[in-house]
């Protein structure tokens, strides 16, 4: 009976293991843009968009977003970014396009609960995800950098569900 009692917690343990998937990041393109097929008007020479930079009415191309501004916020054991962010990092990247010297690091972390080598890969899903939205609002690949802390540096220490919900976050920190 014992060994039966085993042998199914560690069944369940096992497939609550692998509940998510990390392959794909969910990130929708919603600028409504199409890309011009290769040659035609607006396209550089190997089809690419010729875009010019243009800084937004009350902009400041040199000031960096408070850093409330630049925190997105996960729910538990997920890597989609919720519609109440997509504001947050649609100004972000209006400031990277003004300023295309600028960079940024996207710092993912997770709360304290799963193993160290899960958490790190969650929380760079979770950079990830943000360096994507970004980059679906024009921001250019060079521009972005996505690194995982994990569980490493939480943001507020404790066990309770407010504390843990700060702590799944991707920061937007720039150099």
């Amino acid at each position: 009976m014992k060994h039966l009692v085993l042998v199914a917690s560690l069944v369940v343990l096992l497939s609550a293991c692998s509940s998510t998937k990390l392959d794909n990041v969910p990130v929708e393109d919603k600028s409504g843009s199409k890309m011009p097929q290769a040659g035609g008007p607006g396209t550089g020479a190997s089809g690419e968009r010729v875009v010019t930079p243009v800084i937004p009415v009350g902009l400041d191309s040199n000031k960096v977003p408070d850093a409330a501004s630049r925190v997105v916020y996960f729910d538990y054991d997920s890597y989609a970014i919720r519609p109440e962010f997509q504001s947050l990092i649609e100004t972000n990247a209006k400031l990277l396009k003004a300023d295309r010297n600028k960079k940024v690091a996207i710092e993912g972390h997770t709360d304290e609960r799963g193993g160290r080598e899960y958490n790190l890969a969650l929380g760079q899903k979770r950079a990830e995800a943000v360096k994507r939205a970004m980059g679906l609002q024009g921001v250019t690949e060079s521009q972005l950098e996505a690194v995982s802390f994990g569980k490493e540096k939480p943001a507020v220490a404790g066990m309770t569900e407010e504390a843990m919900a700060k702590n799944r976050r991707a920061e937007i920190s720039y150099r």
